[in-house]
């Protein structure tokens, strides 16, 4: 019996439906392919509670990680009113009070449904090694401030605590790699590891501290001075020293007061201040430091008196008698102090106040150890007047640039650079717009301890079997829909 034409209109869009669903299927099934998405953004904060200032950092890096270690990058940089937290020993609530400002910046950066996975870490560094050393329950009570107001964050708060100065020799070498490309860096589609010759040496000074870092040609000796990293897949041991009461700050207060032992009186002359140049301090507050020892015979309820005379040669002699240079004689793989060094080897960069000293001296732009020696000297040797005129409203650092280059210098050659060596430094605040210091180096070091997570899986089809998949899903749509109204009229007649 033949159909009719309604059954043969529905048997064909009925039959279409069914052809175009299961090439809809097929498509699916066949042509879809696994795609990763986007890893998740983590994001981690570390404070630097250095001995003048403390500064916060965000850095954030892909949850998924490269060969179980962030590639992390700086998303801010905020620094804190007011003076170390060292300072703070009169009143240790003032030291966390101040940290909430940048606190609050780094909170607006950071999505609210990731505060509870975000890390906050506090370092103190040189400023609370020395007040632990002269008052440790001071210090202790300025780390129990700092930590309770950033425990009561909604940030998983890991503690506040005195950083080790090997640690943070060793955690700015990290950095200074990482920012340079020389522990990972991308390319051809691919995160690669450079070769282990590229890697360069750290020169940190802070204002109570200052530390060199490098990998050494041949083996450290001494285990104290070694400290051994794992960063992507890769074992590093590298020579790293701090020395506490070598950073800026201290170094000026040492030089002084070698000074006043040498011509004790209440006035001195300063060599290393420009001529010109005249200030009272109390004499007390010299001696505030552990840095600096008290001499017995000296009266420190005085007021002292100190004019510059602006003589660069009586400056680097007293300079100088801050080393102890005699305890290395005879000892080939020795700095100063009697400190074991390896002999320093390939590229270094020099930041902090290695950097604002040469900056300001315009000495920045890799010129010869001759031509430094000549423009420092020449800065000392200017009457005070005419470098207050031309420098307005930097009187407070002013005085010491002279001081502060000539111990560089000294510092530089302790650690065994020369004129042949000298050009293998790099005077640098900044790399890869990231600050160089030791906390990036920290939060590498910390994610490889963050359980990474494995980006998620989709299946998806390339763009032209998309819409062929499409157009199918309407062709059956539209082909049931058809099937269903002859089917409605059929009954209907």
């Amino acid at each position: 019996m033949a159909l009719s034409w309604k059954e043969r209109v529905f048997m064909a869009l009925l039959g279409t439906a069914t052809a175009s669903g299961l090439t809809v299927l097929v498509l699916i099934l066949v042509e879809a392919t696994n795609i990763l998405l986007p890893a998740d953004t983590k994001f981690g904060i570390v404070l630097d509670a250095g001995s003048s200032h403390t500064s916060l950092f965000v850095y954030q890096w892909p949850a998924d990680k490269e060969k179980d270690t962030g590639l992390v990058s700086q998303a801010l940089a905020c620094q804190v009113e007011g003076p170390g937290i060292s300072s703070y020993t009169s009143d240790p609530t003032q030291a966390g009070e101040s940290l909430k400002g940048c606190l609050e910046e780094a909170l607006a950066l950071i999505p609210e449904n990731q505060y509870r996975g975000t890390p906050l870490f506090l370092g103190a560094t040189a400023g609370m090694r020395l007040l632990s050393q002269k008052n440790s329950s001071q210090a202790g009570d300025i780390l129990a401030a700092v930590s309770g107001v950033l425990g009561q964050s909604p940030l998983d708060f890991w503690g506040a605590e005195v950083l080790a100065g090997q640690d943070e020799g060793a955690f700015a070498w990290i950095t200074i790699n990482y920012v340079l490309g020389r522990l990972v860096k991308y390319s051809s589609g691919e995160w690669i590891q450079p070769a282990e010759g590229t890697l360069v040496g750290a020169l940190d000074m802070g204002g109570a501290s200052t530390q060199i870092s490098f990998l050494p040609r041949g083996p450290i000796l001494d285990e104290s001075t070694r400290a051994t990293l794992r960063l992507y897949g890769t074992d590093y041991s590298i020579y790293t020293h701090s020395y506490l009461c070598f950073g800026r700050d201290q170094m000026l207060n040492r030089l002084l007061a070698a000074l006043v032992q040498s011509s004790p009186g209440a006035l001195l002359r300063h060599p290393c201040y420009l001529s010109g140049f005249q200030t009272t301090l109390p004499l007390a507050s010299l001696y505030e430091s552990p840095c600096v020892h008290t001499a017995a015979q000296l009266d420190l309820t005085q007021n002292l008196t100190v004019e510059g005379t602006g003589n660069p040669g009586a400056c680097l002699a007293t300079i100088r008698e801050l080393f102890n240079f005699s305890s290395c004689e005879g000892s080939g793989d020795c700095a100063f102090n009697g400190v074991y060094q390896p002999p320093v080897q390939g590229q270094f960069y020099a930041f902090s106040n290695f950097y604002y000293t040469f900056h300001f001296l315009n000495l920045t732009s890799r010129q010869p150890l001759h031509t430094v020696n000549a423009t420092i000297w020449e800065f000392c040797q200017r009457p005070w007047r005419l470098v207050e005129d031309s420098y307005p409203g930097q009187e407070r650092w002013l005085r010491d640039y002279c001081a502060s280059s000539l111990y560089i210098l000294t510092l530089l050659e302790a650690f065994g650079f020369s004129e042949e060596t000298w050009a293998n430094i790099e005077f640098q605040k900044q790399a890869g717009g990231t600050e160089i210091g030791w906390t990036l180096g920290y939060m590498l070091n910390l994610t490889g301890m963050i359980p990474a997570e494995a980006p998620a899986q989709w299946r998806a089809q390339s763009y032209g079997v998309w819409v062929a998949g499409v157009v199918f899903v309407v062709l059956t749509l539209t082909a049931i829909l058809g099937a269903a109204a002859v089917q409605l009229l059929w009954v209907q007649d």
